[in-house]
Protein backbone atom coordinates (compact mmCIF):
# COMPACT_ATOMS: atom_id res chain seq x y z
CA UNK A 1 0.00 0.00 0.00
CA UNK A 2 1.05 3.67 -0.54
CA UNK A 3 2.36 5.44 2.45
CA UNK A 4 0.49 8.38 3.25
CA UNK A 5 1.03 9.09 7.44
CA UNK A 6 4.21 8.39 8.85
CA UNK A 7 4.75 8.19 12.48
CA UNK A 8 8.17 8.90 14.45
CA UNK A 9 8.29 7.65 17.74
CA UNK A 10 11.02 9.84 19.68
CA UNK A 11 11.81 13.57 19.01
CA UNK A 12 15.32 13.69 20.15
CA UNK A 13 18.18 14.51 17.48
CA UNK A 14 17.52 11.08 15.37
CA UNK A 15 13.79 11.19 15.60
CA UNK A 16 13.51 15.20 14.96
CA UNK A 17 15.26 14.85 11.68
CA UNK A 18 13.34 11.58 11.19
CA UNK A 19 10.25 13.65 11.19
CA UNK A 20 11.83 16.67 9.33
CA UNK A 21 12.48 15.06 6.11
CA UNK A 22 9.30 12.46 6.24
CA UNK A 23 7.52 15.85 6.44
CA UNK A 24 9.85 18.09 3.89
CA UNK A 25 8.85 14.77 1.36
CA UNK A 26 5.20 15.32 1.65
CA UNK A 27 4.11 12.96 4.07
CA UNK A 28 1.48 13.91 7.18
CA UNK A 29 3.85 13.24 9.95
CA UNK A 30 2.95 13.05 13.83
CA UNK A 31 6.10 12.42 15.98
CA UNK A 32 5.39 11.13 19.37
CA UNK A 33 7.13 11.50 22.58
CA UNK A 34 6.80 10.66 26.05
CA UNK A 35 6.92 14.40 27.67
CA UNK A 36 5.00 17.55 26.44
CA UNK A 37 8.47 19.43 26.95
CA UNK A 38 10.14 17.13 24.95
CA UNK A 39 7.86 17.29 22.19
CA UNK A 40 8.30 21.24 22.06
CA UNK A 41 12.48 20.47 22.62
CA UNK A 42 11.88 18.81 19.27
CA UNK A 43 9.50 20.44 17.40
CA UNK A 44 11.29 23.93 17.83
CA UNK A 45 14.53 22.09 16.74
CA UNK A 46 12.50 21.53 13.28
CA UNK A 47 11.69 24.73 12.93
CA UNK A 48 14.97 26.19 13.66
CA UNK A 49 16.43 24.04 11.00
CA UNK A 50 13.73 25.08 8.31
CA UNK A 51 14.36 28.80 9.17
CA UNK A 52 18.15 28.21 8.49
CA UNK A 53 17.67 26.22 5.00
CA UNK A 54 14.86 29.46 4.25
CA UNK A 55 18.17 31.77 4.60
CA UNK A 56 20.58 29.72 2.98
CA UNK A 57 17.61 29.65 0.16
CA UNK A 58 17.83 26.38 0.30
CA UNK A 59 13.81 26.57 0.27
CA UNK A 60 11.59 29.14 0.09
CA UNK A 61 9.33 30.36 3.36
CA UNK A 62 6.13 28.86 2.12
CA UNK A 63 7.85 25.57 1.37
CA UNK A 64 8.98 26.29 5.41
CA UNK A 65 5.38 26.63 5.97
CA UNK A 66 4.04 23.43 4.61
CA UNK A 67 6.24 21.42 6.09
CA UNK A 68 5.60 22.42 9.48
CA UNK A 69 2.09 22.17 8.50
CA UNK A 70 2.03 18.65 7.72
CA UNK A 71 4.14 18.00 11.14
CA UNK A 72 2.15 17.69 14.86
CA UNK A 73 3.21 16.23 17.83
CA UNK A 74 2.17 14.10 20.68
CA UNK A 75 2.69 12.47 23.79
CA UNK A 76 -0.25 10.19 23.43
CA UNK A 77 0.73 6.68 21.52
CA UNK A 78 -3.09 6.01 20.31
CA UNK A 79 -2.22 9.35 17.86
CA UNK A 80 -0.56 6.86 15.57
CA UNK A 81 -2.98 4.14 15.22
CA UNK A 82 -3.84 5.14 11.79
CA UNK A 83 0.07 5.89 10.23
CA UNK A 84 0.77 3.58 7.30
CA UNK A 85 4.36 3.61 8.74
CA UNK A 86 5.75 4.44 12.14
CA UNK A 87 9.56 4.69 13.00
CA UNK A 88 11.30 4.01 16.47
CA UNK A 89 13.70 6.13 16.99
CA UNK A 90 14.02 5.61 20.88
CA UNK A 91 16.86 5.07 23.03
CA UNK A 92 19.17 2.10 22.36
CA UNK A 93 17.62 -0.53 24.75
CA UNK A 94 15.99 -3.83 23.65
CA UNK A 95 13.85 -4.06 26.42
CA UNK A 96 12.30 -0.58 25.44
CA UNK A 97 12.21 -0.91 21.88
CA UNK A 98 10.21 -4.35 22.34
CA UNK A 99 7.82 -3.01 24.72
CA UNK A 100 7.53 0.16 22.77
CA UNK A 101 6.43 -2.11 19.68
CA UNK A 102 4.46 -4.45 21.94
CA UNK A 103 1.85 -1.80 22.63
CA UNK A 104 2.11 -0.47 18.92
CA UNK A 105 1.30 -4.08 17.80
CA UNK A 106 -2.00 -3.72 19.72
CA UNK A 107 -3.17 -0.39 18.81
CA UNK A 108 -2.54 -0.30 14.97
CA UNK A 109 -3.77 -2.21 11.76
CA UNK A 110 -2.60 -5.42 10.59
CA UNK A 111 -1.43 -3.22 7.61
CA UNK A 112 0.96 -0.68 9.25
CA UNK A 113 4.63 -1.45 8.71
CA UNK A 114 7.18 -1.03 11.36
CA UNK A 115 10.72 0.38 11.48
CA UNK A 116 12.93 0.53 13.91
CA UNK A 117 16.18 2.87 13.25
CA UNK A 118 18.61 1.34 15.70
CA UNK A 119 22.39 0.81 14.86
CA UNK A 120 22.79 -2.06 16.38
CA UNK A 121 20.35 -4.24 17.83
CA UNK A 122 19.09 -6.84 15.57
CA UNK A 123 15.72 -6.20 13.84
CA UNK A 124 14.80 -9.91 14.44
CA UNK A 125 14.69 -9.40 18.47
CA UNK A 126 12.73 -6.28 18.91
CA UNK A 127 10.10 -7.52 15.66
CA UNK A 128 10.00 -10.64 17.83
CA UNK A 129 7.88 -8.53 20.21
CA UNK A 130 4.79 -8.63 17.90
CA UNK A 131 2.57 -10.55 15.40
CA UNK A 132 3.69 -9.04 12.87
CA UNK A 133 7.75 -9.35 11.99
CA UNK A 134 6.89 -9.90 8.15
CA UNK A 135 6.27 -6.21 8.32
CA UNK A 136 9.27 -5.43 10.44
CA UNK A 137 12.14 -3.44 8.64
CA UNK A 138 15.12 -1.55 10.34
CA UNK A 139 15.62 1.84 8.67
CA UNK A 140 19.12 2.98 10.10
CA UNK A 141 19.42 6.66 9.14
CA UNK A 142 22.73 8.74 10.27
CA UNK A 143 23.20 11.84 12.06
CA UNK A 144 22.12 14.38 11.46
CA UNK A 145 19.19 13.01 9.04
CA UNK A 146 18.12 16.18 6.87
CA UNK A 147 22.25 16.71 5.86
CA UNK A 148 23.54 12.41 5.59
CA UNK A 149 21.97 11.10 2.24
CA UNK A 150 22.54 7.06 3.37
CA UNK A 151 19.42 4.85 4.87
CA UNK A 152 20.09 1.22 5.44
CA UNK A 153 17.20 -0.54 4.54
CA UNK A 154 17.58 -3.64 6.67
CA UNK A 155 15.25 -7.01 5.95
CA UNK A 156 15.01 -9.67 8.08
CA UNK A 157 14.62 -13.35 7.01
CA UNK A 158 10.83 -12.77 7.57
CA UNK A 159 10.26 -9.52 6.26
CA UNK A 160 7.37 -9.51 3.03
CA UNK A 161 9.75 -8.80 -0.10
CA UNK A 162 6.73 -6.44 -1.08
CA UNK A 163 7.67 -4.41 2.50
CA UNK A 164 10.87 -4.34 2.04
CA UNK A 165 10.72 -2.95 -1.25
CA UNK A 166 8.00 -0.13 -0.33
CA UNK A 167 10.70 0.89 2.48
CA UNK A 168 13.33 1.14 -0.23
CA UNK A 169 10.76 3.71 -2.16
CA UNK A 170 9.99 5.16 1.06
CA UNK A 171 13.35 6.04 1.41
CA UNK A 172 14.19 6.88 -2.05
CA UNK A 173 11.40 9.22 -1.74
CA UNK A 174 12.88 11.25 1.30
CA UNK A 175 15.81 12.29 -1.04
CA UNK A 176 18.25 9.63 0.59
CA UNK A 177 20.47 6.88 -1.49
CA UNK A 178 18.95 3.70 0.21
CA UNK A 179 21.18 0.89 0.54
CA UNK A 180 20.12 -3.10 0.58
CA UNK A 181 21.26 -4.56 4.41
CA UNK A 182 20.82 -8.11 6.17
CA UNK A 183 19.80 -8.32 9.79
CA UNK A 184 23.00 -9.07 11.03
CA UNK A 185 24.27 -6.51 13.96
CA UNK A 186 26.03 -3.60 12.78
CA UNK A 187 24.17 -3.83 9.26
CA UNK A 188 26.71 -2.58 6.79
CA UNK A 189 28.25 0.97 8.13
CA UNK A 190 29.05 -0.22 11.48
CA UNK A 191 30.19 -3.77 10.75
CA UNK A 192 32.85 -1.97 9.08
CA UNK A 193 33.53 0.77 10.92
CA UNK A 194 33.51 -0.32 14.55
CA UNK A 195 36.44 -2.18 14.27
CA UNK A 196 38.25 0.30 12.65
CA UNK A 197 37.67 2.91 15.23
CA UNK A 198 38.50 0.15 18.06
CA UNK A 199 41.98 -0.69 16.14
CA UNK A 200 42.56 3.00 16.23
CA UNK A 201 42.55 3.13 20.28
CA UNK A 202 44.43 -0.23 20.04
CA UNK A 203 47.31 1.63 17.79
CA UNK A 204 47.32 4.60 20.53
CA UNK A 205 47.31 1.75 23.16
CA UNK A 206 50.07 -0.27 21.29
CA UNK A 207 52.54 3.50 21.08
CA UNK A 208 51.70 2.92 17.16
CA UNK A 209 50.98 6.46 16.97
CA UNK A 210 50.23 9.86 19.15
CA UNK A 211 46.49 10.71 18.64
CA UNK A 212 47.65 13.68 16.33
CA UNK A 213 49.39 11.37 13.92
CA UNK A 214 47.34 8.61 14.12
CA UNK A 215 44.14 11.13 13.06
CA UNK A 216 45.91 12.97 10.97
CA UNK A 217 47.62 9.48 8.65
CA UNK A 218 44.08 8.89 7.70
CA UNK A 219 43.26 11.87 7.05
CA UNK A 220 45.94 12.73 4.47
CA UNK A 221 46.81 9.17 3.90
CA UNK A 222 42.88 7.75 3.03
CA UNK A 223 41.47 11.22 2.47
CA UNK A 224 38.87 10.51 5.30
CA UNK A 225 36.91 14.12 6.22
CA UNK A 226 38.50 13.39 10.30
CA UNK A 227 40.84 10.76 11.74
CA UNK A 228 39.20 7.56 13.91
CA UNK A 229 40.09 9.60 17.44
CA UNK A 230 38.47 12.63 16.31
CA UNK A 231 35.49 10.35 14.83
CA UNK A 232 35.06 8.62 18.47
CA UNK A 233 34.95 12.08 19.92
CA UNK A 234 32.32 13.14 18.17
CA UNK A 235 29.99 9.84 17.93
CA UNK A 236 30.30 10.08 21.84
CA UNK A 237 33.09 7.04 23.78
CA UNK A 238 30.11 5.76 25.68
CA UNK A 239 28.02 5.24 22.26
CA UNK A 240 31.01 3.26 20.21
CA UNK A 241 31.67 1.23 23.70
CA UNK A 242 27.57 0.17 24.02
CA UNK A 243 27.89 -1.00 19.99
CA UNK A 244 31.29 -2.80 20.78
CA UNK A 245 29.53 -4.54 23.44
CA UNK A 246 26.43 -5.65 21.34
CA UNK A 247 28.48 -6.65 18.24
CA UNK A 248 31.02 -8.53 20.59
CA UNK A 249 28.38 -10.68 21.86
CA UNK A 250 26.90 -11.20 18.81
CA UNK A 251 30.07 -12.14 16.83
CA UNK A 252 32.60 -13.19 19.74
CA UNK A 253 35.35 -11.74 17.91
CA UNK A 254 38.34 -9.73 18.76
CA UNK A 255 37.74 -7.10 16.40
CA UNK A 256 34.57 -5.87 17.90
CA UNK A 257 35.67 -6.49 21.37
CA UNK A 258 36.18 -2.93 22.92
CA UNK A 259 39.74 -1.83 23.90
CA UNK A 260 40.87 -1.43 27.73
CA UNK A 261 41.49 2.15 27.28
CA UNK A 262 37.75 2.97 26.05
CA UNK A 263 35.97 1.08 28.70
CA UNK A 264 38.29 3.51 30.83
CA UNK A 265 37.63 6.64 29.37
CA UNK A 266 33.72 5.89 29.53
CA UNK A 267 33.78 4.65 33.36
CA UNK A 268 36.01 8.61 33.67
CA UNK A 269 33.25 10.35 31.67
CA UNK A 270 35.31 11.38 29.19
CA UNK A 271 32.57 10.65 26.36
CA UNK A 272 34.01 13.11 23.79
CA UNK A 273 32.54 16.71 22.61
CA UNK A 274 29.44 16.32 24.48
CA UNK A 275 31.29 16.32 28.16
CA UNK A 276 34.01 18.56 26.43
CA UNK A 277 36.94 15.66 26.97
CA UNK A 278 37.84 12.68 25.46
CA UNK A 279 41.18 11.91 23.38
CA UNK A 280 40.74 15.54 22.73
CA UNK A 281 39.80 18.23 25.35
CA UNK A 282 37.75 20.89 24.11
CA UNK A 283 37.77 23.36 26.79
CA UNK A 284 38.96 25.87 23.32
CA UNK A 285 36.15 24.66 21.17
CA UNK A 286 37.79 25.90 18.26
CA UNK A 287 40.86 24.55 18.73
CA UNK A 288 40.78 20.78 20.59
CA UNK A 289 43.49 19.64 21.93
CA UNK A 290 44.89 16.19 22.28
CA UNK A 291 45.19 14.30 25.66
CA UNK A 292 48.48 12.44 27.13
CA UNK A 293 47.75 9.37 28.42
Amino acid sequence: MAIQKVGVVGCGLMGAGIAQVSAAAGFTTVAREVAPELVEKGLKGIEKNLARLVEKGTITAAASGEIRGRLTGTTVIDDLNDCDLIIEAIIEQLPAKRELFATLDKICPPGTIFASNTSSLTITEIAAATKRPQRFVGLHFFSPVPVMKLVEVVRTISTEPAVYEEMLAFGAKLGKTTVRAHDSTGFIVNRLLVPYLLDAIRALEEGVGSIEDIDSSMKLGCGHPMGPLTLLDFVGLDTTYYIANIMFEEFRERRFAAPPLLKRMVLSGWLGRKTGKGFYDYADAQNPTAMKF
